[in-house]
């Protein structure tokens, strides 16, 4: 029997752990059930999935993943400005706080409140993890071929 190498369209069943380099963990399954996915679904950033190609089962490898492969740089566009007045009075507005917004679509942004300066507040919506190299552990368990 061969042993199926990961490649686009293969699935993958897998433990994984993102964590910054300090050793924090952002994501873990391997206290819980493993993930299953296809290769090239979406379900893993590209910057992620390029890691596991050629992987095989068995395979438990340690990758340190840059930011323009995981979240990407912050972008000082996505920092914004808005007056305290339009946040709801009962809110609470102090750094730190993440907060939500719905964008144009209806869609939910969620942003980190940056700093508060009189009445305007700076809510920063880049994701959190824009700008950090992250530390991404893998254990593979099985491969089927696409």
């Amino acid at each position: 029997m061969s042993v199926a190498t990961i490649q686009n369209g293969s699935q993958i069943t897998m433990h994984f752990a993102l964590k910054l380099a300090e050793d924090q963990v952002v994501d873990s399954t391997f206290e819980s059930e493993p993930a299953t996915f296809v290769l090239g679904d979406g379900n893993l950033l590209p910057g992620f999935e390029e890691y596991l190609i050629g992987l095989t089962t068995g395979d438990k490898k340690l990758f340190e993943v840059p930011p323009e492969k995981a979240f990407g740089q912050p972008n000082p566009q996505n920092q914004q400005e808005i007056k305290r007045k339009d946040f709801p009075v009962d809110m609470p507005v102090a750094p730190g706080l993440m907060v939500s917004f719905a964008d144009a679509q209806g869609q939910e942004l969620p942003g980190v409140i940056d700093k508060v300066e009189g009445d305007w507040v700076t809510v920063d919506f880049n994701h959190p993890l824009a700008g950090k190299t992250l530390i991404f552990e893998v254990q593979i368990l099985e491969v089927t071929e696409a």
